[in-house]
């Protein structure tokens, strides 16, 4: 949010710097709604203070244009309070018929986090992140209500999954996109869905709740370098979709291709190009094949398939 003059503001009535009286009132009111609108939503003080002044100085567009991964965290705790703000804040996001078919795990404790790592690979985030949060999709929930009101709930199928999994990732990143407002740093973890089956185990999940994303939240040591993203054009079509050339997708991905760590990539996995390095190492068919398989027996476990 930026700072307006009006339209009838004349420049010739500042007199040394100082503003006119009709203006003076302008910004009085204008910071006085604001900060009210602040205080109505958010309990945390230090929260309120800092998007008041954030909202002076810059807005959401700045935050995440220059947004980065952070997997290096200070050794600072996180507020209860600024984490549920965060996460009550975070709730607000579009959801299905009003349903709110998530839940999210928040883990603090350093043995749950000992139990959690294996699933992610051992990334070092997960132990020294102050947050693990897990993002879960949860018809659980709602299904136990319907139970109690004499309604037949019938949400043990892909679309209600699915349903859920949507409401799941909207309040995932809504929550990450606040909280990379307020300084703190964090990092998705696609290990979620590798080993969804220890995750749940290790948090103690029923039924019609799968989990769905990791995000590891901290307050950032060091800000790394910003990654490469495709341009506009690339993933943009307008009224349908246009499948791309040979030259176009030359073009798309001439940038990517052409940077120090494509090139370093390349020459240490010893292959001819960039994309055989996503194909052949990082992502195989081999690699998604087996995962999936072990997906759907898992959903069909939690309940969502049968």
């Amino acid at each position: 949010m930026k700072f307006i003059i009006p339209q009838n503001y004349n420049f010739k009535n500042k007199i040394l710097g100082i503003l006119d009286y009709q203006t003076a009132i302008f910004i009085v009111i204008w910071c006085l709604i604001t900060f009210g609108l602040l205080h109505i939503f958010i309990k945390n003080w230090d929260i309120k203070i800092f998007l008041f002044i954030s909202l002076q100085k810059k807005d959401m567009f700045e935050t995440v244009k220059n947004r980065r991964t952070i997997r290096k965290y200070l050794s600072k705790d996180i507020t209860p309070d600024l984490l549920n703000d965060l996460l009550e804040t975070s709730f607000r996001a579009s959801t299905m018929g009003g349903m709110q078919l998530y839940s999210v795990v928040v883990t603090r404790d350093a043995e749950m986090k000992e139990k959690l790592s294996p699933a992610h690979f051992n990334q070092p985030m997960v132990k020294s992140a102050p947050v693990v949060l897990t993002f879960c999709a949860d018809f659980h929930r709602f299904s136990k209500w319907c139970e109690q009101r004499k309604a037949v709930p019938g949400y043990d199928n892909l679309m209600s999954f699915m349903n859920a999994s949507m409401d799941t990732l909207l309040v995932a990143q809504t929550f990450c996109t606040l909280a990379e407002e307020v300084g703190l740093g964090i990092c998705y973890l696609g290990t979620t869905t590798y080993n969804p089956k220890m995750i749940i185990d290790a948090l103690r999940l029923p039924e019609l709740v799968f989990p769905l994303t990791t995000i590891t939240v901290g307050y950032p040591d060091g800000i790394p370098a910003q990654v490469d993203r495709l341009p506009l054009e690339a993933a943009v079509h307008e009224e349908m979709y246009h499948d791309y050339t040979p030259e176009e997708i030359d073009k798309l991905y001439a940038y990517k291709e052409s940077l120090p760590e494509s090139k370093q990539f390349i020459e240490e996995n010893k292959k001819e190009t960039l994309a055989q390095v996503f194909t052949d190492v990082r992502y195989t068919k081999k690699d998604n094949e087996f995962m999936s398989e072990n997906l759907l027996k898992v959903l069909r476990r939690q309940g969502f398939l049968k």
